[in-house]
């Protein structure tokens, strides 16, 4: 899903069970979940001096804490050239970025930010071998300076971050955020309203996968209920697979445990089981990207097994499989190793049928067979 909606749009994915964490409340761990899938899409015009270096000069003076490094540095177009004097600062960045002559950059003027866009094709013939990593480009035309729009990509939580303390930048990629306070995101809402208004920015609401869902309780699924109605708000996809079970936080019992008002707001996407022919291609899917050579007969029963319990449970056989068939040196999983894991690994049903049948041997059996004697021995 993340994939199909490109790189651009927002896609945050949390399971239900992460809100109940020590940290932070359960509605501030909504709060920020939703602000991940809301994306900000900020455009900026900047001044931009691009063009061809046809020399770079720098004094150096011969006392080195005597004075500054002074230097000059020529830029042309296929149209016109010119001579800059450089600071100490810029003498630094074009050192960093190892600019010499014949290579084509590109200086922000608000920031003095120098990037290398590649070698000019005039240069090309400069040397007799050059490394991959070199790119020819065209030497620029018509002016030196020019303005571009620049778009920035980010979403409302990361914003949300950076201004909510001073080390902002760090907390986000230690990811330890803590609480953000109410003023803080209503003055980021505000100016994000103030640039939209501007033409400066543009909201991109993404989507936001709660897996899990059943795992809430009534005050997330009631903040949800309001969080939906706000004009930003992301598109809530929810997983679970729960049938009719008690909402966490309740007696009352629902549909997927989610409260009937919500799921009254929600379109569900109902799912099939997979076929034999299904089960038998995400098999054969998964023993390649698993490097398992099997026999035909082997894959054949691996299918019949996936039918009667689950495709969970045959896709763990394989790797189970693979590594009795190295144990016996065998180069071809065949169907010994497939029956000689199936008996050594229970599927759910075999297990409840064998709990069932040994229930009395384990502790707190609910068949009430339990000696009286053993029960006083044990309150004793």
């Amino acid at each position: 899903m993340a994939k199909s909606l490109g790189l651009e749009t927002p896609f945050a994915m949390i399971a239900a069970s992460e809100l109940f964490s020590l940290e932070m409340s359960k509605t501030e761990a909504l709060t920020q979940a939703f602000r991940k899938a809301i994306g900000v899409r900020i455009k900026e015009e900047t001044e931009v001096i691009e063009g061809e270096v046809v020399e770079v000069q720098i004094d150096r003076p011969a006392a080195a804490a005597a004075a500054p490094k002074t230097g000059k540095l020529t830029l042309k177009t296929t149209e016109m050239e010119t001579v800059y004097d450089l600071g100490a600062k810029m003498i630094e960045a074009l050192a960093k970025e190892k600019v010499t002559s014949g290579d084509v950059i590109a200086i922000d003027k608000a920031s003095g930010k120098i990037t290398k866009l590649g070698r000019s094709f005039s240069r090309s013939r400069d040397f007799d071998a050059m490394g991959p990593q070199v790119k020819f480009v065209q030497c620029p035309d018509g002016e030196l300076q020019k303005r571009k729009e620049v778009v920035h990509c980010v979403t409302l939580h990361e914003i949300d971050v950076i201004n909510s303390r001073t080390q902002g930048f760090l907390a986000l990629f230690t990811g330890d955020t803590g609480e953000i306070r109410a003023e803080v995101r209503e003055q980021i809402d505000t100016k994000v309203a103030e640039w939209r208004e501007e033409g400066k920015a543009e909201i991109v609401p993404g989507v936001l996968f709660i897996d899990e869902v059943h795992m809430l309780d009534i005050e997330c699924f009631s903040f949800l209920n309001r969080a939906l109605e706000n004009e930003m708000s992301p598109i809530l996809v929810v997983a679970t697979n729960r049938g009719i079970t008690t909402i966490r936080g309740t007696n009352y019992k629902s549909p997927h445990g989610i409260p009937i008002d919500l799921l009254d707001r929600l379109l569900i996407i109902s799912t099939q089981p997979y076929t034999e022919d299904e089960i038998r291609k995400i098999l054969d899917i998964r023993c390649q990207e698993e490097d398992v050579e099997m026999s035909e007969g082997a894959k054949h029963l691996l299918t019949k097994i996936g039918v009667e319990t689950s495709l969970r449970y045959a896709i763990h056989l394989i790797t189970a499989a693979a590594l009795a068939c190295q144990k016996r040196k065998g180069k071809t999983v065949e169907l010994d190793d497939i029956n000689r894991v199936y008996n050594l690994f229970l599927d759910v049903k075999r297990s409840t049928q064998y709990l069932m049948e040994y229930q009395s041997q384990y502790m707190f059996s609910d068949t009430g067979e339990a000696d009286e004697d053993d029960a006083n021995a044990m309150v004793s």
